[in-house]
């Protein structure tokens, strides 16, 4: 525990850079980086060191790992070998640059620190209610826009009732829960001094984006309709189409975005046709690759392990006799026996808990994005794996908890954290002074926490139809709509995101009862043009074929996996021998370097894998 600790300190502080530091610390800190991120004699990164310690923690076989420590260090060194989000940002930047591709569009980042928050919808017996109330109030109000003024002229009389009119017409034409019931009930001179102080933004928060597929889409439906025939992939001819269509398509061009993605599924498409050239391949040995490389094999468990560990820190779980013990370093050997000190232990075992969740949720999500950057089918393997162990119901059963209180929780005593504790003088603690905790509005950790998970389910989720039909399946509508409570607009917007994906799953009736979700979907989340989210048109709602959505995207990452990692890149080209005596009489050719790493080897393929005897002896 001490070594995690020591190691944790000087990740983090070597980590931190600035402007002002001098060059021979710059080189320090780049060897520090190369040291952890590259292996010296074959072997292994660190970080994968820790992921088979998060693996054996899970499989029991070390029980005693303190994990809070472990993952923390396992977030730092991700952060400090592959990059935080803002280098992401400019390493995307620099690969579309060799790639031939424009740049961003905008800086994401920067987008969503300019977004405000927008009000949460109301919800069950409240909206009702609210219907009732706004209708009366709207009865009253057409009462007092009827009312002559004594003291002014029958022209300016009647230059006001046709404006009263018209902003009438407008509100009975709208659902009564898009209408703000505070603004409504006001009579007109209140109104529009209100609506002088009411902030406006200048357009919306994205630029809108088109794929090559929707341009595609387009053109079958529009051929189809006037010429009666298609093209395939052709979008470049016209000819025979109106001029209104050749407009539209003049506009979704402008507007098409090529990611780095689509670049990477082309090349595999074309390495695919051309078998006999495939080991040509040029990979980069970037600190991304390597970490892959060494992980590729047990990622299944690593995954596992850390939904495993998530599900049991998460606050919505029950304690099960068979779920790991992730407190192992935080019980004390007697119980507290005092209503204080039991109050210190609940503190701490709940801070804990929050900070296993931290460090999971941002670890997995730094994963996530480092993967997809580096090649897509890196991402879609870890993607499936994280699918297949449960993920998406396991984030939606952390979300299925009052979000505000979990946001807003105090389970931090400042003056027990360090530095506090080391520098100042310990204060007398009472019963009382635990429960004021901190007068922070939000507990930061958690709020990242949530983001962090959101953004996880946005990744797994996107543009993936069977994974958005499990999101209607297990009833999350209800959930991410609670969630809208919290007032943060980067919190918002990703749970938007997930509502937009299931809208045109949802039905009519869904989409009419949740108007003012529909317009806050529509101020914050990007458009994309073309796509009918807000309708349920789209020949992707159609249910069939989900199962095999996910066959074929296994198939395309295993041809990646066999081409790239196998030692012999025309494996399926090469003659098999199966004869068992020849292959065991066969001399191997060892590298130099293997006596660097055979204890390790034996130590995590031979010692550490349990021997069931009894099975073996059955089989003999």
């Amino acid at each position: 525990m001490v070594q995690l600790s020591v190691l944790y300190m000087m990740v983090e502080n070597i980590r931190q850079h600035s402007e002002l530091d001098d060059p021979e610390w710059k080189t320090l800190r780049s060897n520090f980086r190369e040291e952890l991120a590259f292996p010296v004699h074959s072997e292994e990164p660190f970080a994968h060191l820790l992921f088979t310690m998060v693996a054996k923690f899970c499989s029991g076989h070390c029980p005693h790992f303190p994990m809070k420590k472990v993952l923390l260090l396992l977030w730092k060194v991700l952060l400090f070998t592959l990059g935080g989000f803002i280098e992401l940002q400019s390493m995307k930047q620099q690969k579309r640059l060799e790639l031939g591709l424009p740049p961003l569009l905008e800086d994401s980042i920067q987008v969503m620190k300019n977004m405000k928050p927008t009000s949460p919808p109301s919800y069950g017996i409240e909206l009702g209610e609210q219907q009732r109330r706004g209708r009366r109030s709207r009865r009253d109000s057409l009462d007092l826009y009827n009312e002559k003024d004594p003291f002014k002229s029958e022209e300016t009389q009647a230059t006001e009732e046709e404006e009263n009119e018209e902003i009438t017409e407008n509100m009975m034409d709208g659902e009564p829960e898009a209408q703000d019931k505070d603004i409504v009930s006001q009579p007109l001179a209140t109104l529009r001094a209100n609506t002088e102080r009411v902030y406006f933004p200048k357009g919306l928060s994205w630029a809108p984006k088109v794929r090559e597929k929707d341009i595609e889409s387009f053109l079958e439906i529009s051929r189809s309709k006037f010429i009666g025939f298609t093209l395939g992939h052709d979008t470049d001819t016209l000819v025979g189409l109106p001029r209104p269509i050749h407009e539209s398509v003049k506009i979704l061009k402008q507007h098409k975005y090529v990611s780095v993605a689509d670049i990477q599924i082309k090349k595999e498409e074309e390495l695919e046709k051309c078998p006999l050239f495939l080991g040509e391949e040029k990979v980069e040995d970037n600190a991304c690759e390597l970490l892959y490389k060494a992980m590729l094999i047990n990622i299944p468990q690593y995954m596992i392990a850390l939904l495993k560990i998530l599900l049991a820190a998460a606050p919505t779980s029950k304690a099960k006799t068979d779920s790991i013990n992730i407190l192992a370093d935080v019980l004390p050997e007697e119980m507290p026996i005092t209503v204080l000190q039991s109050m210190k232990l609940g503190i701490d075992v709940n801070r804990h808990k929050e900070i296993i969740v931290k460090s999971v949720s941002a670890l997995l999500l730094l994963l996530l994005k480092h993967f997809k950057l580096n090649h897509i089918y890196q991402f879609e393997y870890v993607s499936q794996h994280l699918v297949f162990a449960n993920c998406i119901p396991l984030i939606l059963k952390f979300f299925n908890q009052n979000i505000m209180s979990y946001i807003c929780a105090k389970n931090s005593i400042s003056s027990l954290e360090f530095p506090s504790c080391v520098v100042h003088e310990l204060p007398e603690l009472t019963a009382e002074s635990l429960e004021t905790g901190d007068n922070n509005q939000f507990c930061w950790r958690n709020l990242f926490s949530c983001i962090n998970l959101l953004r996880i389910l946005n990744k797994l989720t996107k543009w993936k139809h069977s994974r958005t039909m499990m999101l209607v399946v297990f009833k999350s509508a209800p959930i991410l709509k609670r969630a809208l409570k919290v007032k943060q607009a980067m919190l918002q917007l990703y749970v938007l995101r997930l509502l937009k994906m299931q809208t045109k799953y949802m039905g009519r009736q869904w989409r009419k009862s949740n108007m003012k979700t529909m317009s806050a979907i529509y101020q914050m989340v990007r458009h994309r043009m073309n796509d009918d989210w807000a309708y349920g048109n789209d020949v992707d709602a159609r249910p069939w074929d989900f199962q095999a959505e996910e066959c074929t995207l296994r198939q395309y990452i295993e041809r990646f996996n066999n081409r790239r990692y196998e030692k012999n890149p025309v494996w399926e080209f090469s003659p098999v021998d199966n004869c068992l005596q020849s292959v065991v009489g066969q001399r191997m050719d060892l590298p130099e370097d293997f006596h660097y790493t055979y204890e390790l080897w034996l130590e995590r393929e031979v010692f550490s894998k349990p021997i069931h005897w009894d099975e073996l002896l059955k089989c003999s």
